[in-house]
């Protein structure tokens, strides 16, 4: 071979080298992508198979009450969504208050007080995406057992709890629903919780038991907060974002 073939035959080497080296790149790379199309269609399959569950609290001591019936209208509006709901009964028996003996601070078990739902609903907000609490207006405020329940619940427990959606329902006769409402969106606030609402405020009115289903705009307004809730919900789990990074704390007092 003289010298002339001997560069042809290098530089048709070198060529074909140059060649095939990005297309073998770009089917490395083709079959890369697809390899992490399938994982990406995994994964949202995989994400989607997790259920969304709303947690739902009955404060009234009636078990199938006006307030029972309100979260019922909530709650079916929840299910077309394919969301899973519970529905907690604080009952009519003895409900403890805080006595601030700080006890919970030195432990994960919650409130020292374990004899009635406080622990239960923290335990099951551990795995719930949202919250809802129901209540009956008594002397223009909410239930004083479900106010002893969640001071108890967001101080012990407020990890549990903090940056998920919530709502509350005040149910009453004639006046006060829109104080009671306010008083327990306020410890949702305060947990850096999204207060969902509705197409008016989260009332309905009914003395007797049923009577509430005769509100039919109140009825409807339980609808919309159940869609809203499930809107909200379906549009963060989407998403798969954290909560905010949250600054610490500052603690401010008045007096000094």
């Amino acid at each position: 071979m003289d010298r002339r073939d001997f560069i042809k035959k290098t530089a048709m080497t070198v060529a074909g080298t140059a060649v095939t080296a990005p297309v073998m790149a770009m089917l490395t790379n083709n079959e890369n992508m697809d390899l992490l199309e399938k994982e990406t269609e995994k994964t949202a399959l995989n994400s989607s198979d997790k259920k969304i569950k709303v947690l739902m609290i009955n404060g009234s001591p009636r078990r199938d009450g006006n307030t029972f019936i309100a979260l019922k209208e909530v709650e079916s509006q929840l299910t077309k969504h394919g969301i899973e709901t519970e529905i907690l009964q604080i009952g009519n028996g003895a409900v403890n208050m805080c006595i601030n003996c700080g006890n919970c601070r030195n432990t994960d078990d919650g409130c020292v007080f374990d004899e009635d739902i406080c622990n239960t609903i923290a335990t099951k907000m551990k795995t719930a995406d949202a919250m809802i609490v129901g209540s009956p207006v008594y002397y223009g405020q909410p239930n004083g057992g479900i106010l002893a329940v969640m001071q108890r619940l967001f101080y012990s427990s407020g990890q549990v709890v903090k940056d998920k959606p919530a709502a509350a329902i005040a149910i009453c006769r004639r006046g006060g629903a829109t104080a009671a409402l306010q008083t327990l969106n306020m410890m949702f606030e305060m947990m850096n919780m999204p207060v969902v609402t509705s197409q008016y405020w989260n009332i309905a009115y009914g003395s007797s038991k049923g009577e509430v289903k005769l509100d039919t705009e109140g009825m409807q307004t339980m609808r919309t907060l159940g869609n809203n809730m499930a809107w909200l919900l379906e549009k963060i789990h989407a998403g798969g974002k954290d909560a905010p990074e949250r600054e610490r704390g500052i603690y401010m007092n008045f007096i000094r």
